[in-house]
């Protein structure tokens, strides 16, 4: 299997590595792009000798350049869809695993090539899944999710036919604060906020797991991915993030899937998908685990969550605005500009700004996405 991975030196590009280096030679890494990290590059070129390396500045690409001569590049947003379509040579599986709206392009763009994707960048489904569903039976092309929660759904509805589904519950740990009050959330740090509870994600995913916004572009992503309705899909914390997700069907049987919090699995799924391969992690202990809790996931609380949902069943433009304005917000706090609750407020405050549009396209997205950071980034900064 040849492998284009996209955002290879973040979290989940790096988990996939490591299946990729305890495969035993089952997938050739072939085309890999990166943002700024020019050291975790440098040691990935020379561990599994990729043919095509895409970075986000030219000055990284040169100093690549120098000390690995006979790898083809290149750099920002062209080299990034080039990494998707680079070479032809035959079963090919792209890894999205670039985190934000600049994921979109380089899934149309693999598609149209003919490529199945591994998807791990949410926000691909979230801010044009319409255009992605469209492109995906036009090039009868497989969408993987990578995902831990969508995993498992998919799991639990294999061979199941979709009208018999009542309900999809995806799960959530709660975050950073999934114990405090809104008046404790005042004060609440960047380091604070990147303490997460159960896994290990990138900065980014790690602040909309606290405020919440994670688990609502998830149940946009499940419509899509799915195509179940909104009504279809209920989200419920659940502190152990030991059941991913539960599927509930219409004769009341309910489907879960357990595991233990380790992206690694879902990671190895997608990329042997249909088949199931071997995975070295820790198996699950239910005895030592004890018990399992489940609460109400409240909008009071978590207020994005329902803003989330809400812009994903109005369409067109509002999921974009809604991504590009919690992509901006979530930026700035990780900057020390806003504090933590006023990401919710520039969401919002987006929101009502900018009209929707229901007739989308991919130009009218990138626009949109463009120009809510840029008023965002130009009023907060």
């Amino acid at each position: 299997m040849n492998l284009f991975i996209l955002g290879v030196t973040g979290n989940i590009g790096m988990q996939t590595l490591d299946i990729v280096r305890k495969s035993k030679g089952k997938y050739n890494v072939v085309a890999v792009s990166g943002n700024s990290n020019f050291e975790k590059m440098k040691d990935i070129i020379k561990e599994f000798s990729p043919k095509y390396v895409s970075m986000g500045k030219r000055e990284d690409v040169n100093k690549l350049e120098k000390l690995y001569p006979n790898v083809e590049y290149g750099y920002g947003n062209d080299g990034l869809i080039k990494t998707a379509i680079y070479g032809d040579l035959g079963e090919d599986l792209v890894v999205n695993a670039v985190v934000g709206s600049i994921g979109l392009e380089p899934t149309i763009n693999a598609i149209k090539k003919g490529r199945n994707i591994a998807l791990a960048n949410k926000e691909t489904l979230v801010i044009g899944g319409e255009i992605i569903n469209d492109l995906l039976d036009k090039f009868k092309v497989k969408l993987i999710p990578i995902d831990s929660e969508h995993s498992a759904i998919m799991q639990c509805l294999k061979n199941e036919d979709s009208s018999t589904i009542k309900n999809i519950i995806i799960t959530a740990s709660g975050g950073s604060f999934r114990d405090k009050t809104r008046k404790e959330l005042e004060n609440v740090t960047v380091k604070d906020a990147l303490n997460h509870p159960n896994w290990s994600m990138g900065a980014k995913i790690t602040i909309d797991s606290a405020t919440m916004m994670n688990k609502g572009l998830e149940v946009i992503e499940a419509h899509y991915l799915f195509d179940v309705s909104y009504d279809k899909i209920k989200t419920v914390l659940h502190r152990e993030s030991i059941i991913h997700s539960l599927v509930e069907f219409n004769d009341t049987s309910v489907i879960a899937h357990l595991g233990n919090p380790d992206m690694r699995v879902p990671i190895n799924y997608a990329l042997s998908y249909p088949n199931r391969t071997p995975y070295n992690g820790t198996s699950l202990d239910l005895v030592k685990l004890g018990s399992l809790h489940f609460e109400e996931l409240s909008y009071e609380i978590y207020p994005l969550l329902k803003m989330a949902i809400e812009a994903g069943i109005s369409k067109g433009l509002n999921p974009a605005t809604l991504n590009a304005a919690n992509e901006a917000a979530v930026s700035l706090f990780l900057n020390g500009k806003i504090t933590f609750l006023q990401i919710e407020e520039i969401i919002r405050e987006s929101l009502d700004k900018f009209e929707n549009d229901l007739n989308i396209t991919l130009k009218k997205i990138l626009d949109r996405d463009l120009k809510v950071k840029d008023y965002i980034l130009r009023k907060y900064s």
